[in-house]
């Protein structure tokens, strides 16, 4: 790469030569990675900034959360009041929706976000990120109501996130393909350091939680079961694991050189579909891998073919390379 191309080059050239992407979209996607490079700078300063440990409180999911996931949601929140091209927010954090307040012209935008996701990491220093999804506000709408989020992941106008660890890396969709940009602390901006990101079709790496083995489904059972096997088994080849309980790291390696990511519905809560959010996390990392040409299932139907039934559904995950989620897919459906 000759020359530095930063993230508002990038976007305004999207938008001018491609048309891919309206002014105002281009304005909330650089406000979104404003308000990531201020997160960065919280989660780099660790204890001296007196952002770690729990903040005494729990999430709408009863989740304890951590000092670092209340700043995140603050910063966001307040970084997308700035502007009049969005409507309102959603967050994993947040009950309910958040109506930017109305000092502009309405928006026609909806953000949703998991501010800090991995945030069991925060204190042991390991990576964490944060997601974001846009969607179009519908069409005829004088105000913004929950029912306007749920929407397919399919519908989604951008989807991104931001990945916190020896260096901080954007990685974005707007629907034509996935790029890359790192985070050049002296210039103070994001600098495009990959384009056209393509994954796999094939790996020899998965990344679960082992822990949870007994708790499975057969289908996934079976998956693992002959990964594990090695070149003995089924696969004729060797699997490396690879867990970082964080979603933003383990989707960032697949994106960076391949592999398969689940996280699936399990035994002890068998009422719920699984662990992760869909509208927050499932959708916008699924249209990222699929931009990239990898796949991404429930187990039994692409994720973001689903039609959410409220803003804070959960969904089992299967995604990264396309022959291996098509592999654990067709185990789950018998096809």
């Amino acid at each position: 790469m000759t020359s530095k191309i930063s993230l508002t080059r990038y976007l305004v050239e999207q938008q001018r030569v491609d048309g891919l992407i309206p002014s105002q979209l281009r304005l909330l996607l650089e406000v979104v990675a404003r308000a990531c490079k201020s997160i960065s700078q919280a989660v780099n300063k660790g204890a001296l900034g007196g952002v770690l440990g729990t903040a005494g409180s729990e999430n709408v999911q009863g989740e304890v959360q951590k000092k670092l996931d209340i700043i995140a949601n603050e910063v966001l929140i307040e970084a997308n009041e700035w502007g009049g091209h969005l409507a309102a927010m959603a967050s994993e954090e947040m009950e309910g929706i958040y109506l930017v307040p109305n000092r502009y012209p309405q928006g026609e935008y909806l953000l949703l976000f998991d501010p800090l996701d991995g945030s069991s990491n925060i204190d042991v220093n390991v990576s964490i990120g944060t997601i974001f999804s846009v969607l179009k506000k519908p069409d005829g709408d004088a105000g913004v109501e929950e029912k306007d989020f749920l929407q397919p992941g399919a519908r989604q106008v951008a989807a991104g996130y931001c990945v916190y660890g020896p260096q901080t890396t954007l990685v974005l969709t707007v629907g034509d393909g996935v790029a890359m940009f790192t985070l050049d602390r002296e210039q103070g901006s994001f600098v495009l350091t990959q384009e056209n990101v393509r994954i796999p079709a094939d790996t020899k790496e998965f990344a679960i939680n082992m822990s949870n083995m007994r708790h499975w489904d057969e289908p996934v059972k079976r998956y693992i079961d002959e990964c594990l096997q090695g070149k003995e088994g089924p696969r004729g080849k060797d699997f490396n694991m690879r867990w970082i309980a964080s979603m933003v790291a383990d989707v960032h390696r697949i994106l960076t050189r391949g592999g398969i990511f689940m996280y699936p519905w399990d035994k002890r809560e068998p009422e719920k579909p699984g662990k992760l959010r869909l509208m927050y996390e499932a959708n916008p990392m699924s249209w990222l891998i699929e931009q990239a040409g990898g796949a991404a299932t429930n187990g039994r139907q692409r994720i973001l073919d689903i039609q959410p039934s409220k803003l804070h559904e959960r969904v089992s995950v299967v995604l990264g390379s396309k022959n291996e989620v098509e592999r654990v897919t067709s185990y789950h459906t018998g096809t």
